[in-house]
């Protein structure tokens, strides 16, 4: 295997997004992420429009639990009865299910009280790492790595990853604008749900490997 094709395994990038992940924890419980937080939280709260209000907070709802469920169950009902797919629905079911799973103990282990600054809605629970943060990446994360097999042209690749990364990013930064969360629970976040989404990407991969080769 070329160096090329080990750094694009998922897991490689797993590995590093547990790395970053254990750095801004560190930073967290030290306090050294501090600044970085106030820094954008000032610069984020700072676009408050009434109008722009409303589109964060229609962010902030698609990635909520209640829509990521629905979604996620079309997607399964989908792939279940359309597709056929039953490899790809164990694959969603483990990849949405284990980072909601991951998130609640990582909220109890840090127990990081939110922010309790400027708010525009109000939220329960510990902050980090952000559980809307943490759905999108896992639901939206897992439907373009579906997709993309799918998809043959690069253009077309290149636009399904730009309108799932749209999505993930506009609901994090939602979240911050809204005055939920601090920008380092958002960052927690994705890497957290990355490194899920990573390792059950590759024990996708492997168990279709098998099954295709027998």
């Amino acid at each position: 295997m070329s160096s090329k094709q080990h750094l694009r395994k998922a897991y490689v990038w797993a590995c590093l997004a547990a790395v970053v992940f254990v750095i801004i924890s560190l930073l967290i419980r030290s306090e050294g992420i501090s600044g970085f937080d106030s820094s954008v939280i000032s610069e984020v709260q700072g676009w408050e429009s009434n109008g722009l209000t409303s589109v964060m907070k229609t962010f902030s709802w698609l990635g909520s639990t209640s829509v990521v469920i629905v979604i996620a169950l079309l997607i399964l009902l989908f792939l279940a009865f359309i597709l056929g797919h039953r490899m790809e629905l164990l694959f969603l079911i483990a990849s949405l299910g284990g980072a909601s799973l991951l998130n609640r103990v990582l909220k109890i282990t840090f127990q990081r009280e939110r922010p309790n600054l400027h708010r525009l809605a109000e939220e329960l629970g510990y902050s980090f790492p952000s559980g809307h943060s943490m759905a999108a990446f896992a639901l939206y994360g897992a439907l373009t790595y579906l997709l993309w097999k799918h998809v043959k042209s690069g253009r077309g690749r290149a636009l399904l990853v730009t309108i799932g990364a749209i999505i993930v990013f506009s609901i994090g930064i939602s979240r911050v604008y809204l005055g939920v969360h601090y920008p380092s629970d958002i960052v927690g976040g994705y890497l957290a749900s990355g490194v899920w989404l990573g390792l059950m990407i590759e024990v996708f991969r492997i168990i279709t490997y098998r099954y295709k080769s027998h």
